[in-house]
């Protein structure tokens, strides 16, 4: 009896699925996992992952078409309000005092974009189940690591100077990571696993000393909760405070400091350093239309420009270096993404929210403007979301009565 020919098997499209896995394995668990222990393991491992992807995407053409993608952002707000930024930030080169190295940050945040855009185009328009129930096994691996090391960390690191830093960076990637990956689970109807993940990162943040990740944990947690109860609050909740806060930056010195002269002392360290916010403000209000060029907040400390005390916070540096023009782009930018990203898959928003809610809330308190790691940490979350978005395409499976009424009905 001759046998049916097996089917054609393509060596290529199966190096492109083996290319994609490990590239999703690096970007969901390698990338989580290794930052608690490496300062630089998101820089240099997240490029990487992306370009893994690239590659299988162009071997087995499923990389989205970059035509249709580019008339779809262009008529995006939020999009060409982002270039805005970008833009001015580009001309700010031109009265920076600091040009070659706010030229070289720049080349630096255009790498970053570059690099999710390329993320973004090479994700499939349908991404497999069990490439995406990789991001709540690194996250979970990545919240042990942390634990270990918050515990046991001088015995396992030796106090390496190399790494000193890293767990604190690799929280912060843990802190975002973590709302894309209790969404997906909650999107596939696993939420007992999904508060174990966040009770496990919870965990991993309360052990470390520093607070600025438990803030932005229970930041995202507020905003998740709003939003699971009242979708369409949470949402506007979260971009008029985000945004409302960028946007009217100048004036939050005037009004925290006597709230917090009264409840700290005038001497205490926040304080004073709403006091040097103040000077900045009042003593030269022109700059506030321009800025005062990229790179400036932080290279203008030891240049004796800015006061040593002045706040190390995103609120401050985009209205101290890009103005009025680039904070305001900068504030819609922000405004239309976080509405942009509640109007479909209802199951994701509430995750969506925290973790817009989250990074911000670690912008706020300290991170630099541009700085790489941060920017990176960014860029991948903003991939993973892209990713568990689009493993949302499966329907609900019919009953076996339906199918059975369906057959009867055939055969009648």
């Amino acid at each position: 009896m001759a046998r049916s020919p097996n089917p054609t098997v393509d060596p290529a499209l199966d190096a492109a699925a083996l290319l994609r896995r490990v590239g999703f394995f690096g970007l969901f668990v390698v990338v989580p996992v290794v930052a608690q222990v490496a300062r630089r393991a998101s820089i240099i491992l997240a490029p990487i992952a992306v370009v893994l992807l690239v590659i299988a995407s162009v071997i087995d053409g499923r990389q989205r078409r970059l035509g249709p993608l580019g008339i779809r952002l262009l008529g995006s707000p939020a999009f060409l309000a982002g270039m805005l930024v970008v833009l001015w930030s580009a001309l700010s080169l031109a009265w920076t005092p600091f040009l070659g190295s706010a030229a070289e940050r720049l080349a630096n945040l255009v790498a970053v974009i570059l690099l999710t855009m390329m993320g973004y185009l090479s994700l499939p328009d349908r991404m497999r189940s069990a490439n995406l129930y990789l991001l709540p096994l690194g996250v979970t691996v990545a919240a042990l690591v942390a634990v270990l090391l918050g515990l046991f960390g001088e015995q396992l690191m030796r106090g390496s100077a190399e790494d000193d830093g890293a767990l604190n960076r690799g929280l912060t990637l843990l802190a975002l990571l973590v709302w894309p990956a209790v969404a997906w689970l909650r999107s596939r109807r696993r939420d007992r696993e999904a508060l174990a993940i966040a009770l496990a990162v919870a965990a991993a943040l309360a052990i470390s000393p520093n607070l600025t990740q438990i803030v932005a944990l229970v930041v995202g947690a507020l905003a998740f909760a709003v939003t699971s109860f009242r979708p369409r609050l949470g949402v506007l909740l979260t971009a008029g405070i985000s945004a409302g806060l960028l946007a009217a930056a100048p004036l939050l010195p005037f009004i925290a400091r006597p709230i917090g002269a009264a409840l700290f002392g005038p001497l205490a360290p926040g304080v004073l350093s709403l006091k040097s916010w103040q000077k900045v403000v009042t003593s030269e209000p022109l700059r506030l239309i321009t800025g005062h060029g990229f790179e400036t907040a932080l290279r203008g400390r030891f240049a004796g420009l800015v006061p040593m005390n002045a706040p190390t916070t995103a609120l401050f540096e985009f209205w101290y270096e890009l103005g009025v023009v680039g904070s305001l782009a900068a504030a819609f930018a922000l405004y239309a993404s976080i509405r942009r990203a509640g109007r479909d898959n209802p199951l994701l928003v509430p995750g969506a929210m925290a973790a817009f809610a989250s990074a911000f809330t670690i912008a706020c308190i300290g991170v630099g403007l541009t700085v790489i790691w941060w920017l990176t940490a960014i860029a991948l979350t903003i991939l993973v979301f892209v990713a568990i978005e689009r493993g949302q395409f499966r329907t609900s499976r019919p009953k076996i009565s339906r199918l059975r009424r369906i057959r009867d009905g055939e055969m009648g």
